[in-house]
């Protein structure tokens, strides 16, 4: 089975380029010239991995790509291409996996998105895979240990208990006799 890639890009020279160097790689690759026409895309096919642009016909475009992505029910692989290199964890609050820098010799891009589908492929394996029954019979303990709901119990608890406390350890005040 061939794994599908969409390209999102404004530059044309850029989504033919890519487009065949992928195909040539035995990747089955469909373009989007912009943010809106990738989005409807995402909706009406699945891809094992969108390639998208950071800026497009606005500097967010990138972003609502990878949000439309994040959402897709089949979970494909993500990658920021940019000309524009953002920091590590600016990408990564974005949602994307990867950031792709171009331009890029075709070695390395295929490299990066090979080994950026692999890891994707193996995070989806341990997504997908059943839990352990004894993690799975101990999980509902875990949880019910850390509901909120019992924490504001106990310090409502504590908060009787202790003004009960302090008036058997405390003395009455004594008045004065002096005036």
């Amino acid at each position: 089975m061939k794994r599908r890639i969409l390209l999102v890009d404004d530059e044309v020279a850029v989504l033919l380029t890519l487009k065949a160097v992928l195909e040539i790689s035995g990747f089955d690759v469909d373009t989007a010239a912009s943010a809106r026409e990738g989005k409807s895309k995402l909706r009406n096919h699945e891809y094992h991995m969108v390639i998208s642009d950071m800026r497009m016909e606005s500097d967010a475009s990138g972003a609502e790509v990878i949000r439309a992505a994040r959402s897709a029910s089949y979970h494909p692989a993500v990658a920021l291409l940019t000309a524009f290199p953002l920091g590590e964890e600016d990408w990564l609050s974005l949602g994307a996996d990867k950031m792709l820098v171009k331009p890029m010799h075709t070695r390395v891009l295929l490299q990066q998105i090979e080994a950026l589908l692999a890891s994707h492929e193996a995070k989806l394996k341990i997504w997908s895979s059943p839990a352990p029954k004894a993690a799975t019979a101990a999980a509902p303990k875990v949880a019910a240990k850390k509901t909120p709901a019992k924490k504001p119990a106990k310090k409502a608890a504590k908060k009787v208990a202790k003004p009960s406390l302090k008036g058997k350890a405390r003395k009455p005040p004594v008045k004065s006799s002096k005036r």
